[in-house]
């Protein structure tokens, strides 16, 4: 099947040596120029566990749409646009809710005080996001179950784009669960700072919150949601990466994601805490090991965003909305370029791919000292 289209350059995708995964492959005057991102592709398809394959639909990670689908079709033009430097917001998320019951020790949100987005203001916003290209639209708080118009909200995000939701678990019942399948959810990425329910309530500032984060995930696999274990890295955890995964694998989701934990909002303080390289060398590996095994796919993704990789997505290929409709890099980097209320967002996304720091591929720039230092005034708030 021919996925994406440009005047000097078509992607194809047809089915693998095994007959349960996909290949691509580009053709016209611009295929050479293609080939390093389409190798690159192909070898991490090939060399990974996928979600599921099978003749008939392949599903890689929740990160990613599933294919054939329009939205798998879009991000492989997403990944064509990149590459001739015409990115488009790959990933657009949207703070829809302030209020969260927990208290979390690294929480990175500004503010869960004042009025929240309107409907149509969302709407709005994620309408011009899948206008521009976006093929993964993501909905963020806060604790967005506490959002009572969060399955109107999903029901917006049309075929172009998989929608999926964070969440503690807190409040995701049976019946929110149902309705948010009902409404086009794809997956939810449910929290887990550590597989031990002591330290994970500890770092959530409540008690029950390991317990919410189990029941959320068994009534969301239940509704038949993709099932994402969200799990931050630190120093506090990162030595419990086998029981994560084997909590993953007993739970029965479909992924374990790793992220990194970022000195910024409640954590900004603590940059003496957060992963060394030596850290990130041991999640790739982690990731490799578990992806070559049975259990739930592993995304790593301070090694999948890594610049050998491709790259932090921060003001190059994501856009993060606020709850106040302030658009950031995105949601670990407090860097304002105007409000959704007040500015188109192809306009905000004009001033941010235009700035200066967003310019090659590059890992967590919240990680990198001179970034941090340029922009101490910001962060320092």
């Amino acid at each position: 099947m021919q996925i994406a289209k440009k005047p000097l350059l078509k992607i194809e995708a047809s089915a693998d040596g095994t007959g349960e995964g996909i290949r691509l492959s580009a053709r016209g005057p611009a295929a050479l120029l293609a080939k390093p991102i389409i190798d690159q592709i192909n070898k991490v398809f090939a060399t990974e566990k996928s979600i599921s394959s099978g003749p008939d639909r392949f599903i890689f990670s929740t990160w990613i749409p599933p294919a054939p689908s329009v939205a798998f079709d879009r991000m492989l033009n997403a990944q064509v646009g990149a590459m001739i430097r015409r990115p488009v917001p790959d990933q657009f998320s949207i703070a829809v809710v302030k209020a969260c019951p927990n208290d979390c020790l690294h929480c990175s949100a500004p503010s869960r005080q004042g009025e929240i987005l309107s409907s149509d203001v969302i709407k709005g916003a994620i309408s011009q996001a899948l206008d521009m290209g976006s093929y993964l639209v993501t909905f963020d708080g806060g604790e967005p179950m506490l959002r009572k118009d969060l399955p109107d909200l999903v029901s917006s995000v049309d075929q172009r784009a998989i929608a999926t939701s964070f969440t503690s678990g807190y409040h995701l019942t049976a019946e929110l669960a149902k309705q948010l399948k009902d409404a086009g959810l794809y997956a939810v990425r449910i929290s887990i700072d550590s597989p031990i329910e002591g330290q994970h309530d500890r770092f959530r500032g409540r008690k029950g919150a390991f317990q919410d984060a189990l029941s959320g995930v068994r009534n969301a696999l239940e509704a038949g949601l993709l099932v994402d274990l969200f799990m931050v890295t630190s120093p506090h955890n990162i030595d419990y990466l086998e029981d994560a995964f084997s909590l993953a694998a007993e739970l029965g989701v479909q992924e374990l994601s790793l992220y990194e934990i970022v000195a910024v909002g409640r954590w900004a303080t603590h940059e003496d805490e957060v992963l060394t390289s030596g850290d990130v060398a041991r999640l790739e590996s982690f990731h490799k090991e578990k992806n070559r095994m049975e259990g739930p796919r592993v995304s790593a993704l301070p090694y999948l965003l890594s610049p050998e990789m491709f790259g932090c997505f921060a003001g190059r290929r994501w856009i993060h909305v606020d709850g106040d409709g302030v658009a950031l890099p995105c949601a670990y980097m407090p860097l304002g370029f105007g409000n959704i209320k007040e500015k188109s967002l192809e306009e905000i996304w004009r001033e941010m791919t235009r700035y200066p720091w967003f310019k090659g591929r590059c890992s967590c720039q919240m990680r990198d000292p001179g970034f941090r230092e340029a922009h101490k005034e910001i962060l320092g708030k």
